[in-house]
């Protein structure tokens, strides 16, 4: 306990100090030190609210010990009762107190981009992109976030080559950053005259959305072309160059969007997934260079690494990072991801506290 005591006084003492940070005016007029100060001060004041209830719970237990000394027999017995019940809630309490100390992913509270595209399996893979897109904004809804297609290629049966979308609401990338990575499906292809089950796969890329104070992209780095939209897209799309190609001329990244009719509203776009880009692209390099921690964690997050397989015939979904099965296919394409998120979310905290428990 006295780890935690030193770890509460520190916590408590940093909260002081940010708030001092905050008001200062220098502060104030640099977005991107504001931003960063306040995505802490968050942190701070909910794991100072964690120890107050953790030193509470604490000063209730000695207190209720004290009356253990009573001559009265059934007194002794309520009290006894009654501490039993406080301990639990003491070491819930510390439980959740050492979860929140442990380092926090600085982009949970970020709007994220989501990159689909069909892999091997032709038509299949194309279609099954279609069908994940359904589940995520689904499961989008549930949340309460905003979808906003940002680009697509939609293919002659109704599937996509690639869809690009914005989910925009709080916490986002935090429930979202486990969905990167190979997703594989297996089903009969509704092409398929003999009823064999084909396997294909799709790869799904999830990206924190960048501020623009964190990626400052010159004029003179880029080179933007426009020219006709391909896809479909109504009546007048193929009429005026309103598709955009943003090409980043430092790093070689291409961005692309043709979904709205206005050149302005998908240059706009393209800029945003643009920058998300080199903002994973920086922290990629800089992972690798410092051995990344959140490889201890689950999954590597890497497109190469399959993550998970979608069985029509069996009817279940099989996360293979955790080895969790649900026999509940339609309610999970319904968008029903909550289960899977969780387990993944509880997995990663517990290889963090295990990791946390070997260096002390």
């Amino acid at each position: 306990m006295a780890d935690l005591l030193k770890s509460m006084k520190a916590v408590e003492d940093e909260l002081v100090s940010l708030n001092e940070k905050l008001a200062d005016p220098a502060v104030a007029s640099d977005p991107r030190r504001l931003a960063e100060l306040g995505r802490r001060r968050r942190e701070l004041e909910e794991l100072a609210g964690a120890g107050r209830r953790l030193g509470a719970l604490e000063r209730e237990i000695a207190d209720t010990r004290t009356i253990l000394e009573s001559d009265d027999a059934a007194m002794r017995e309520l009290v006894r009762a009654e501490l039993e019940r406080l301990k639990v809630a003491r070491d819930e309490a510390e439980q959740n107190f050492r979860l929140l100390l442990l380092p926090g992913d600085p982009n949970d509270e970020r709007n994220v981009i989501v990159e689909i595209r069909a892999g091997t399996g032709g038509e299949e893979s194309a279609l099954f992109v279609g069908d994940l897109f359904k589940m995520y904004e689904r499961f989008a809804e549930r949340a309460r976030w905003r979808v906003d297609v940002m680009n697509s290629h939609q293919t002659g049966i109704g599937g996509f080559k690639e869809i690009i979308f914005g989910v925009e609401g709080k916490g986002a990338y935090s429930r979202l950053k486990y969905e990167s990575g190979v997703h594989r499906v297996q089903r009969v292809p509704e092409t398929e005259s003999q009823g064999r089950v084909h396997t294909s796969a799709v790869t799904v890329a999830v990206l924190p959305e960048a501020e623009e104070v964190e990626v400052d992209v010159s004029p003179d780095d880029i080179r933007v072309d426009v020219f006709r939209s391909t896809g479909p897209g109504g009546q007048g799309v193929n009429t005026t160059d309103s598709a955009v190609r943003i090409t980043h001329v430092p790093t070689g990244v291409v961005v692309t969007c043709q979904d709205e009719r206005s050149q302005i509203k998908n240059r706009a776009k393209a800029m945003k997934i643009l920058q998300a880009r080199l903002l994973a692209k920086a922290r990629d390099e800089a992972a690798a260079e410092r051995a990344d921690r959140r490889r201890t964690m689950v999954g590597t997050g890497d497109r190469s690494e399959r993550i998970r397989t979608y069985n029509f015939p069996q009817g279940r979904v099989t996360d293979h990072r955790i080895g969790l099965t649900l026999y509940r296919l339609p309610e999970v394409l319904d968008g029903d991801l909550e289960e899977v998120v969780d387990g993944l979310a509880a997995a990663e905290r517990e290889k963090m506290l295990a990791a946390e428990g070997e260096e002390l």
